[in-house]
């Protein structure tokens, strides 16, 4: 497996500029997730990674060299697509076996490969099924074994479980970051749903607007996002926001948000008194004795917890809290912060300002 770079590259359509001034490094072995909403430049990456697009700036290299001018069958990457793409006169066997007998492998080891990757993905049963006849879930696994089967430098995979059920999709996932971890295979795999991409890679490039908002792991890009369309977008339920002002209360640093004072950490942030973008997530409220009040609105159960809304004055806050403690519409509450999770951005660019107050 190779390692994949991107250096300062730009795809430019006429004057829209689709993909901006991105870099990126792709250790060999490694899982990256490129997320983000439509239209935020992933797929393009993507495809100018695996040639389907020129680079208009910039440069790409897989495996140290250098391929901005090589096609896509000189890369040596495999690309699964969210449309599967099998030939439908083709048998599984015949889909399988279709790349390899293009690069004039023999015929023997065409076979021993296919049986070793059809065991693999669980295929040895409908080796000679047509596609029409396979369910999606083992479509998606031809799409995968395609793939495998030339044993190439790396993965790329555009959005390729989004075509499945719900459940499919869980089986699917947990299959995929299975097999690839067998494999130690060097994948990119682009997805706006958020949520596949904190369970799946081992870190998330987040893009919007055709720029890399932030790359890190799961667990960073949650808990420390670096702005505030990256603390927007990951998360589900998303973030609550509200406008603050950074001051001084009896020497403690605070934020005043929601009508009350809240602690932050004054030696991360600077405290002069100006207006900032308040963020707490829904899983870091408690109800109790103090707080701001509010007023329940919604109740959305979800099972082991229940997902609230509640009003304060014109302002609604979202929050967890388990479905034991469930509180009932129109009921007045009161909510205060957790100490350690309060997220300050500056209001005029929305960067994310020091880290969270500690406890």
């Amino acid at each position: 497996m190779a390692d994949i770079r991107l250096n300062h590259v730009t795809k430019e359509f006429g004057k829209v500029v689709a993909v901006d001034d991105i870099s990126l490094h792709v250790e060999s072995g490694e899982f990256v997730v490129l997320v983000g909403p439509s239209g935020c430049g992933k797929t393009t990456s993507m495809r100018m990674i695996a040639g389907l697009e020129s680079v208009s700036s910039g440069e790409i290299q897989i495996g140290g060299r250098r391929v901005n001018e090589l096609s896509p069958g000189d890369r040596d990457i495999a690309m699964v697509f969210q449309n599967y793409a099998l030939y439908s006169h083709f048998d599984v066997r015949g889909n399988l076996a279709f790349a390899l007998k293009a690069r004039k492998v023999p015929r023997e080891k065409i076979s021993a490969r296919i049986d070793k990757v059809a065991s693999l993905l669980g295929l040895s049963d409908v080796l000679d099924r047509k596609p029409r006849q396979l369910s999606g879930g083992q479509r998606q696994r031809v799409a995968l074994g395609r793939a495998i089967i030339r044993d190439p430098e790396a993965f790329l995979m555009d959005e390729p479980l989004s075509n499945l059920d719900a459940a499919l999709r869980l089986q699917m996932r947990k299959e995929l970051i299975e097999l690839t971890r067998e494999l130690e295979s060097t994948v990119i795999f682009v997805t706006h749903d958020q949520t596949e991409a904190m369970t799946m890679g081992h870190r998330l490039a987040v893009m919007n607007q055709g720029r890399i908002q932030q790359v890190g792991t799961p667990d960073e890009v949650y808990r420390y996002p670096a702005n505030r369309f990256v603390a927007g977008f990951i998360g589900s339920p998303p973030m609550n926001f509200t406008e603050g002002e950074l001051r001084q209360v009896n020497g403690q640093a605070s934020v005043r948000a929601w009508g009350i004072d809240i602690p932050v950490d004054g030696t991360a942030v600077d405290i002069e008194a100006r207006d900032v973008l308040v963020g707490v997530r829904p899983e870091d409220w408690d109800i109790g004795p103090e707080g701001f009040g509010s007023r329940v609105t919604v109740v959305e159960n979800l099972g082991s917890e229940s997902l609230v809304y509640s009003s304060n004055r014109d302002e609604t806050v979202s929050f967890l809290v388990s479905s034991r403690l469930r509180p009932q519409v129109g009921e007045e509450i009161r909510l205060q912060p957790r100490p350690g999770n309060v997220h300050l951005f500056d209001s005029r660019n929305g960067e994310r300002l020091g880290s969270p107050a500690s406890s």
